[in-house]
């Protein structure tokens, strides 16, 4: 038990410094304020998103890892869905997040652990064994070692069992671009990141503007900042998670599949994209390598 309390102050500290020095975004921040808007139908969304890509009606009797919780949404929506989950997050406030959705659905839940880790602790994946889902939403890709992480999870999965990552989609320059991008919004005095993000996200917002006039939709472009997009966001939480989130890392799909495919997986899904956005994938680990 004390290691482990050294081991989370450890990480604290260590991501306190890193945010201090415009190294890492605070993910757990734009969390917390996704949380005091949270509805019921995004729940069910999660959930949803859950069984169509896992390819189940629910998770009863399996074990679910949420390797970097966020909001602690998808841990909710898998323990909803009858798993044993559980849950960590190297963000503080992500971890703090977690536990308040814990707080508001399932209080006491014996089923339903939560911690403050790194992904890149090997020896702590280790020591957790093996689970029936482990699941990674756009969170690998922002560890500041990707291929690390990315080995590191797959340790994880049992026999049989499925991974479930999503990571961004590799576009050469246009990625490096935004990398340079985001690695300015961290390295800004707090005050210039709202009025640097409109800055950012105006050509984006205009190029939308256009396409729902010349589709002759124009609510199209309406619903983008009323209604929530499939990870239950806003559009300008969306828009800030994305401007500002850093380290940041990207893969082709074909690297990712032959990563896993090199230790014993084969896919099951696939959703790309062919822009910025993340690639989703579902691995089977089919033999131990």
């Amino acid at each position: 038990m004390e290691i482990a309390e050294r081991s989370r102050q450890g990480f604290a500290e260590e991501h306190v410094e890193e945010v201090r020095q415009g190294r890492r975004f605070e993910f757990g921040d734009n969390w917390y304020r996704f949380l005091q808007n949270l509805k019921e139908e995004q729940i069910v969304s999660a959930e949803t998103s859950l069984r169509e890509m896992l390819e189940i009606s629910d998770l009863t009797g399996k074990k679910f890892l949420d390797a970097g919780s966020g909001s602690g949404l998808f841990s909710l929506a898998a323990r909803r869905l009858g798993a044993q989950v559980h849950s960590f997050d190297y963000d503080p406030q992500s971890v703090a997040c977690t536990k308040e959705l814990r707080r508001r659905y399932s209080q006491n839940d014996p089923w339903w652990r939560i911690e403050h880790q790194s992904v890149l602790d090997t020896d702590y994946l280790t020591s957790l064994g093996r689970f029936d889902v482990v699941y990674s939403w756009g969170v690998l890709h922002h560890t500041g070692a990707m291929w690390k992480a990315l080995d590191n999870v797959h340790r994880s999965v049992a026999s049989g069992g499925l991974l479930f990552i999503a990571i961004y989609n590799d576009t050469g320059t246009q990625s490096a671009r935004w990398r340079r991008i985001k690695q300015l919004y961290n390295a800004l005095p707090r005050p210039l990141r709202w009025p640097y993000t409109a800055v950012v996200a105006a050509p984006l917002e205009f190029k939308a503007v256009l396409s729902a006039l010349a589709s002759g939709h124009p609510s199209r472009y309406i619903r983008r900042w009323t209604d929530k997009n499939e990870r239950g966001m806003t559009h300008w939480r969306d828009a800030v998670d994305w401007i500002g989130g850093y380290p940041y890392e990207v893969a082709k799909p074909e690297q990712i599949f032959e990563f896993y495919k090199a230790r014993g997986f084969s896919l099951r899904r696939l959703k790309s994209t062919v822009g910025l956005g993340c690639n989703e994938f579902v691995f089977r680990k089919d033999r131990e390598v």
